[in-house]
């Protein structure tokens, strides 16, 4: 019984891995939100944010080769800087907070997402240092935390004026910059173990192949059509999450 509920969760979370590697690959975000409720209840926010942040590294290797002279740097910097420096606050709420609070807090983050974006709601200001550092610093905790620092820095740019193409280089810019300083504040507070790094493992290959896929998708695909698929497939994740 337990090994078949075992392989259960694991078709589950490959299933759910490919679905958020197109997510990934076609906007540029979005992976993390999905996967983490799920992931949550299946193997417990710990593992969670192992597994992801795994995951996330991988990806970002993959991604970054095409974005590198379409991030704007001068944003992406310090935003990766002020989420840095957070982490081990992050980090330590994951450590000491209650599991299953943890996974609807998830949940109930990609929801209010979703809504205020739904809501067409822009960002008409300038891109100052002070709510980029701001919104670096919520983001860094949130993802050491739930491993969805995505919300407060998605939130931002993509409510802002910059062109699909631009704000999906800039959010993969930072998440490759900060996945591998979580992966050290992780290793350094001992919240790191081999079974969820065994199962990134296992699930990165079908990850890494619906990520490339989504990146073609999105070369041939329209600006509304971006962002309305996004939206939707993080609305359901967030609904399940928060009724299950």
């Amino acid at each position: 019984m337990g090994l078949e509920l075992a392989t259960l969760e694991m078709a589950v979370a490959v299933a759910i891995a490919i679905a958020a590697g197109l997510m990934r690959g076609f906007a540029g975000f979005g992976s993390g939100m999905l996967m983490a409720p799920i992931f949550a209840i299946l193997f417990g926010p710990v593992e969670t944010v192992t597994m992801i942040t795994l995951l996330e590294i991988f990806v970002s290797i993959q991604l970054m080769p095409r974005v590198l002279n379409e991030a704007e740097w001068r944003f992406v910097a310090p935003l990766g800087l002020s989420a840095a420096l957070l982490m081990p606050v992050g980090a330590y709420m994951l450590r000491s907070a209650d599991p299953n609070l943890l996974a609807r807090v998830m949940a109930g983050i990609v929801l209010f997402f979703v809504i205020v974006l739904m809501t067409g709601w822009r960002y008409r200001g300038e891109n100052k240092l002070v709510p980029i550092l701001g919104i670096g610093a919520a983001s860094g905790m949130l993802m050491a935390a739930t491993s969805m620092g995505n919300p407060p820095v998605l939130l931002y740019v993509l409510s802002g004026p910059d062109s699909a193409a631009k704000s999906r280089a800039n959010i993969i810019a930072y998440f490759a910059v900060t996945q591998g300083v979580l992966l050290m504040v992780l290793a350094s507070m001992h919240l790191l173990s081999w079974p969820p790094v065994v199962r990134a493992g296992l699930l990165t290959p079908g990850y890494l192949l619906a990520a490339w896929i989504g990146s073609r998708l999105f070369q041939q695909s329209s600006e509304p059509l971006y962002r309305r698929a996004a939206l939707l497939f993080l609305f359901c994740v967030a609904i399940y999450g928060l009724l299950r």
